[in-house]
């Protein structure tokens, strides 16, 4: 076989988050040893270390590795980067679409690491703010672009689950620095990232 992906998990977290989430299931009232849930466990610990895998990565170094000089200096825009995170109040899911551009200054990077980058802190605990911010810094930190902006349009299951229970609501949180914050520049991205310039089939 040319080409093999293994998943990895630290045996130590994975046996700690087990035994917690056994003792939830029984708190609960479930019986954790009936046919149906005696693995349910482990496969819940192994998905929450991959639904955080987050904490263990760089962002700022998986873009440093893909830095190109280049002296293009205009808009670079990823649209409709699929995004799937975990809320800190309800460790409920949320789940939208992210639309992240620059405006290179000297430097661009490979645009699978914008995407990358999205994944680095959408794989944490969050809320939708501080992620819209931490995906700018990150890109405006290692980049040093003139400018970057980013929009995230989400849905949150703790409004659509639980407590208001509104299941059509969409939370779009935005950030801008540079150029960006330029209202004419602004308009131009905004204008991008709503039309469909592809035709999709």
């Amino acid at each position: 076989m040319a080409y093999k992906r293994e998943e990895s998990y630290d045996e130590k977290v994975t046996q700690g988050l087990m035994k917690n989430y056994r003792e939830s299931m029984q708190l609960l009232g479930e019986d954790p040893d009936r046919e149906g849930l005696i693995k349910t466990p482990e496969r819940m610990a192994k998905a929450m270390q991959y639904l955080t895998q987050g904490y263990q990565q760089d962002a700022r170094e998986i873009l440093l590795g893909a830095r190109f000089t280049e002296s293009y200096s205009e808009m670079v825009i990823v649209k409709d980067i699929e995004l799937y995170s975990m809320c800190e109040h309800h460790m409920l899911p949320f789940f939208g679409k992210a639309h992240v551009a620059y405006i290179p200054n000297g430097y661009i990077t490979g645009l699978s690491k914008i995407a990358r980058v999205v994944d680095v802190f959408a794989r944490r605990l969050q809320v939708q703010e501080r992620l819209t911010h931490q995906i700018l810094d990150a890109i405006q930190e290692t980049l040093e672009p003139q400018g970057v902006a980013v929009v995230i349009e989400a849905q949150h299951l703790c409004m659509m689950m639980r407590g208001v229970q509104k299941q059509n609501s969409v939370t779009t949180t935005s950030a801008f620095s540079g150029q960006f914050q330029d209202g004419a520049t602004r308009a131009e991205f905004m204008k991008l990232i709503s039309c469909d310039l592809i035709s999709r089939r």
